[in-house]
């Protein structure tokens, strides 16, 4: 499906003047194959099997010598140009999410937008790849066997955990067969603990199941095609002897025994095996499945477990088989357990209502942060230190859902909705873990927090401009060799970068130069004269952000404007794709993940309290490092793999979009906050963080200038970063720590 939108060429000068000579900056806009445009990869031409956009971008040309002289004279001119954009996904929802991350215009970017990778609609797993279909396959269709079946992956599941699993089910049938009546199930779990020693390439399945499809289907998996017979003579005397006949030749089928009516639950050695021998295997499976699942690409071994345990084990000995595929080939049959594999390293990209695995398998420890974090304050169990680690490290997954819920809502909703969720959402994880910060140094009279506060603010916005786009160079760069971006595109970015620190530094820089105008307890005294300066900063930084959506949803709309037209590819599966979670979904997603983020960041400040006392490492780079980092951690995740696709842009714009936010929105709020709740919160910051900022904003300015990057440029901004990190933390803690 195709979202185009289209204007018209305007000249300034004469309509029938065209320059003769391009330059490198102007031939961004010339044609629909410049590798800095949107996606580098050529259009597929079945858009239904990939996620892809295209851009062809509205434009202004700028060349680097505009003059007023007339064309004869060769000299180059500047003109204003508008071609076709056009955006092909699978769906509107999709459209919407893409026209979200994309840079419009190749210029201006969707104000207030944060960049998100992951799709929100599910797409039918008929139009999936079939390395995406293997993902999500129930062990149950015997298939081809390609390929030696002794891998890594499947000699490491026998060490892990195909040999204690075969152990215990030894065990159970010694003990079945001492009961005697329960013999026939002690012979299942002998042929059962064969079968977990190595079990890639043996099938488990009904036992009349093979009876009947060894009575009517050939045992072998070649496919004849049929005989092209349109060109055959139809005169049969005529015919060629050699030539296989169309006529349909009756095969006499057997006809099938009559099936033996199983009386399970009649039988006494049922209720032994239920008793002694399933609650054993049960325990066993269940610790296997909760091992594999979580090691994420071992899910196979979970699939095999937990279909052994709700299955397998439930069924009468005699209506069980176990037997290896080399004998007995077959394709395209439905069994009860078929695995060739136990390792699957694209595993990564397993979601499950649209959540990611990663972020699944994380969420348990958000419960447990709060079970232990509430109920042993007196650290009877646990140490401080522990809890804290635990709390910063659930703040992962809950960083996700809000981000998920962001893009589900403004994927579904228009772009003024989109930008209130995005601009009220988008920091509430760092503003929770801020604002309880603050509160709890008010109330136990110390500056400190203030100051972690302080760095964690300055290293998010470290991160954001040196560490995400120095490490998204570094991964895109080896794939891919060289990325290009548009550099004008960067310029816009920078120079919002470039606002934002200046305003945020401004409070600071008249400190230094016009004296310390700042007391420890006389912070909004008519005297003190960095107060006024403050709150005027703090009302023009939001301003500034205002006037962006001003831009994006008045003024300039017709530029966002996605018109759908019928296109090719993917269109008529548009239909069939679910959105994960609804509007309301997630918006109760949203509120549910803050709420929890709120107590998951109290508890952080709660116990973060020996390390910014008896910590040797100074508390600068606590704040600068974990306390910023941790939370964006779904953000660099996005950035990389926006890299990996060959889009390096999005991955500039995914530091760009948090650093603008952290300047124009965080801290205004968090003068606002303190302007009604008076927690000693003044912006005024440490040397360190003031050149440190300054220094990485212009670092990250000279990459950006000539609209290319590799792994070396990435590694540059990376050592940069580190070596501020190196700075930080041989600093000396801040003196109210």
């Amino acid at each position: 499906m195709m979202f185009p939108y289209s204007e018209t060429c305007v000249h300034q000068e004469q309509h029938h003047w065209y320059p003769r000579r391009l330059s490198q900056t102007d031939r961004l806009c010339v044609g629909h194959h410049h590798p800095e445009i949107g996606a580098a990869e050529t259009p597929s031409p079945d858009a239904s099997a990939h996620h892809f956009c295209h851009y062809t971008p509205k434009c202004f040309l700028a060349v680097h010598k505009a003059r007023s002289s007339p064309p004869r004279n060769g000299e180059e001119g500047w003109h204003e140009c508008t071609t076709r954009t056009t955006i092909r996904v699978d769906n509107e929802v999709e459209a919407h999410r893409e026209a979200n991350n994309y840079k419009v215009g190749n210029r201006w970017v969707k104000f207030g937008f944060r960049k998100w990778k992951a799709n929100v609609t599910e797409k039918p797993i008929e139009d999936r790849s079939e390395s995406m279909k293997e993902l999500y396959s129930d062990l149950s269709v015997v298939k081809v066997q390609e390929g030696s079946l002794v891998t890594f992956g499947n000699i490491g599941y026998v060490f892990l955990f195909g040999w204690w699993i075969a152990l215990v089910y030894i065990l159970i049938c010694a003990v079945m067969v001492l009961t005697v009546t329960g013999a026939p199930y002690g012979k299942v779990c002998f042929d059962v603990a064969w079968y977990f020693i190595w079990p890639f390439g043996k099938c488990i399945e009904k036992a009349d199941n093979v009876l009947n499809r060894f009575s009517v289907n050939p045992p072998n998996c070649e496919v004849v095609p049929q005989e092209d017979t349109e060109h055959l003579v139809v005169d049969k005397d005529s015919a060629p002897i050699l030539v296989s006949s169309p006529l349909p030749i009756q095969i006499h089928v057997p006809a099938l025994p009559a099936k033996n009516t199983s009386k399970y639950w009649c039988r006494i050695s049922t209720y032994i095996w239920l008793l002694l021998g399933y609650p054993v295997l049960a325990v066993v499976h269940c610790l296997a499945c909760v091992l594999s699942w979580f090691l994420v690409f071992t899910i196979p071994v979970a699939k095999i477990n937990a279909r052994m345990l709700t299955t397998v084990l439930l069924m009468a000995p005699e209506d069980l088989r176990i037997h290896s595929l080399e004998k007995e080939k077959g394709c395209g049959t439905r069994v009860i357990l078929c695995c060739y594999q136990a390792l699957n390293m694209h595993y990564y990209k397993y979601t499950i209502h649209g959540i990611n695995i990663f972020a699944l398998n994380l969420l348990p420890l958000v419960f447990v942060t709060l079970i232990i974090g509430y109920t042993d304050q007196e650290h009877n169990y646990f140490r401080a230190e522990t809890k804290f680690v635990i709390a910063i490290t659930s703040i992962i997954p809950l960083s996700y859902y809000i981000g998920m819920g962001i893009a589900s809502i403004s994927a579904q909703c228009n772009f003024a909705v989109g930008a209130v969720v995005n601009a009220t959402f988008g920091s509430i994880a760092e503003m929770t873990f801020y604002i309880t910060a603050l509160l709890r140094g008010h109330r136990a009279a110390t500056k400190c927090y203030e100051e972690v506060v302080k760095a964690a603010l300055t290293g998010t916005l470290l991160g954001c401009i040196l560490f995400i786009p120095g490490i998204c160079m570094i991964i895109g760069g080896i794939k891919h060799q060289e990325q290009r971006f548009n550099s004008r595109s960067a310029g816009v970015s920078s120079a919002l970068l470039f606002i934002s620190t200046g305003g945020v530094f401004a409070p600071t820089l008249f400190s230094k130069t016009f004296g310390n105008q700042v007391c420890e307890s006389c912070s909004n005294v008519s005297g003190n004269a960095s107060v006024p300066l403050v709150y005027t900063i703090s009302v023009l930084l939001p301003a500034a952000y205002l006037i962006g959506l001003i831009f994006t949803l008045k003024t300039h709309s017709h530029i966002y404007d996605i018109h759908i037209s019928d296109g090719h590819g993917g269109h008529a599966h548009a239909g069939h794709h679910v959105v994960h979670w609804s509007r309301w979904r997630a918006l109760g997603v949203l509120i549910v993940a803050t709420v929890l983020m709120a107590c998951c960041a109290d508890l952080c400040t709660e116990n973060i309290k020996p390390f910014l006392s008896h910590s040797s490492i100074s508390q600068y780079f606590i704040g600068v490092t974990v306390l910023a980092m941790v939370p964006e951690l779904p953000e660099i995740v996005n950035g990389i793999l926006f890299a990996l696709q060959n889009n390096i842009s999005l991955s500039l714009e995914v530091g760009s979009c948090i650093a603008v936010q952290v300047c124009m929105i965080q801290i205004p709020l968090l003068i606002l906050f303190n302007a009604f709740y008076d927690v000693g919160f003044m912006l005024v910051f440490s040397d360190v963080h003031l050149w440190a900022s300054i220094f990485g904003v212009i670092v990250v300015n000279y990459i950006f200038m000539d609209g290319k990057c590799d792994y070396f440029q990435g590694t540059a901004l990376v050592v940069v970063y580190l070596i501020i990190l190196a700075l930080y933390y041989f600093a000396p803690s801040p003196h109210s720590c």
